[in-house]
């Protein structure tokens, strides 16, 4: 008898659940450092010995991710305006995603006066093509759910980082970390009124948690930046990329939506978190 045929679409819909969930490695037979990018070995090298990490940048740029942070809030510090932010970002080399098949950096769109801010994982490929974040299917969804709740001409939206990951894989805490600087920056130039987090990536880097998406979308919580006094209501949701796959999740998105009109509408409770 043969054996049933995989329903591919089904098993990625379920891989896609697991991820967003905050499922983001098997168990192996030995621990692996998945915060560190190794290259891949050259076949005519493999003989040579073990692959070596990829240095972030060229010589004279920072050594380390510590070092790369700091050079982040250097140039995020002195930036006045989000114009100035997005010349900022794209003069910062300290993220090694740029040096990993990037076409440009991608800081964000929308609405600099708006009092919402909405923050992703990172740039996919339309995205690395147009130098805009959200534009492809998952941001064009995004668009739609905005605009049926009347909150898409009051976002300004951005990612955790700025550039491209090759295979569109998730970014790294370290990567994340490296481009921190810009984002807080961006929030205590924006002062928006609430925060949206899309997907389990970038509420994992801005709530500073492990949680996956499941556990934290739709409670209310507190952005606050360790200078300046600046603070922010967030609520994080399901990314728009999972509810392509699993459009029955779509409830739970709006509800989510539904919760942050009504904050910026003066009505919704305190933060919960």
């Amino acid at each position: 008898m043969n054996a049933p045929s995989l329903d591919m679409a089904a098993a990625e819909a379920l891989f896609a659940f697991w991820r967003d969930a905050g499922v983001d490695a098997c168990f192996e037979e030995a621990p692996v450092d998945r915060t560190v990018f190794v290259a891949p070995v050259a076949a005519q090298g493999a003989a040579r010995g073990p692959a070596t990490v990829t240095p972030l940048r060229g010589p004279g740029g920072p050594s380390s991710f510590g070092e790369a942070a700091a050079e982040a809030r250097r140039l995020a510090a002195a930036a006045a305006t989000l114009d100035e932010l997005a010349e900022a970002v794209a003069a910062f080399e300290g993220c090694p995603l740029r040096a990993m098949g990037a076409r440009q950096a991608v800081f964000a769109r929308g609405n600099p006066q708006g009092s919402l801010m909405i923050v992703g994982e990172g740039p996919g490929a339309e995205e690395d093509a147009r130098g805009q974040p959200f534009v492809g299917r998952a941001g064009q969804l995004l668009d739609r759910i905005l605009t049926a709740a009347d909150l898409l001409d009051e976002a300004f939206i951005t990612n955790t980082v700025f550039w491209r990951p090759p295979g569109n894989r998730t970014p790294t805490p370290q990567e994340q970390a490296a481009c921190a600087p810009f984002v807080e920056r961006a929030l205590a130039l924006l002062k928006p009124k609430a925060v949206l987090l899309v997907g389990a990536a970038a509420a994992k880097s801005v709530l500073k948690t492990d949680d996956g998406i499941m556990r934290t979308r739709g409670q209310w919580r507190e952005w606050r930046l360790s200078e300046g006094g600046i603070a922010a209501p967030v609520i994080a949701t399901l990314h728009p990329a999972f509810l392509l796959r699993q459009p029955q999740a779509k409830g739970l998105v709006w509800k989510d939506i539904l919760e942050l009109s009504a904050r910026l509408r003066g009505e919704a409770v305190e933060p919960t978190a």
